[in-house]
């Protein structure tokens, strides 16, 4: 196991997205569908290659819609998102996603290859169970030194 692992190693690569232009409830329908809290938004610069231009979550959407009295009906996810989203690179370490995430209060962070092209979302979860992985490892060479100290003795 690698010790020093990046974002581009734990990122999902699969991502649920959305565009800017895309109704408000057809996004919070499809995250109920699927079960998460969280749509990356993006603009699509290619075929192949899609920008981030935000990030709308299950937060954005019962502050900024729900808790503000707004009719959700013909807001659009531009009108809801957070566009001032934090990326993290994809040679970003765990610490640096965990200062990313402490300074902006977040949970996730989309992944980001060169020119802002959105390769993978990396949360909290994936960087603790990343952070357990590597704890395991320190744990296993503590008990295999402490296992040769014992039978090492005369």
């Amino acid at each position: 196991m690698k010790f020093a692992m990046t974002a581009g190693e734990i990122c999902s690569r699969i991502v649920a997205i959305t565009y800017p232009s895309m109704a408000l409830g057809e996004a919070a329908r499809l995250m109920r569908e699927r079960g998460i809290g969280c749509l990356v938004v993006v603009e699509e610069v290619s075929r192949q290659e899609s920008v981030v231009a935000g990030v709308l979550t299950d937060r954005d959407i019962a502050m900024g819609v729900v808790a503000a009295d707004r009719d959700p009906h013909g807001l659009r996810v531009g009108d809801v998102m957070t566009a001032k989203v934090v990326t993290a690179r994809e040679d970003d370490s765990l610490l640096d996603l965990l200062a990313m995430m402490r300074r902006a209060k977040v949970r996730r962070i989309p992944v980001t290859g060169p020119r802002n092209v959105l390769v993978g979302i990396v949360t909290l979860d994936d960087v603790l169970a990343a952070m357990a992985q590597q704890m395991q490892a320190v744990a296993a060479a503590v008990t295999a030194a402490a296992s040769h100290d014992r039978t090492a003795l005369p």
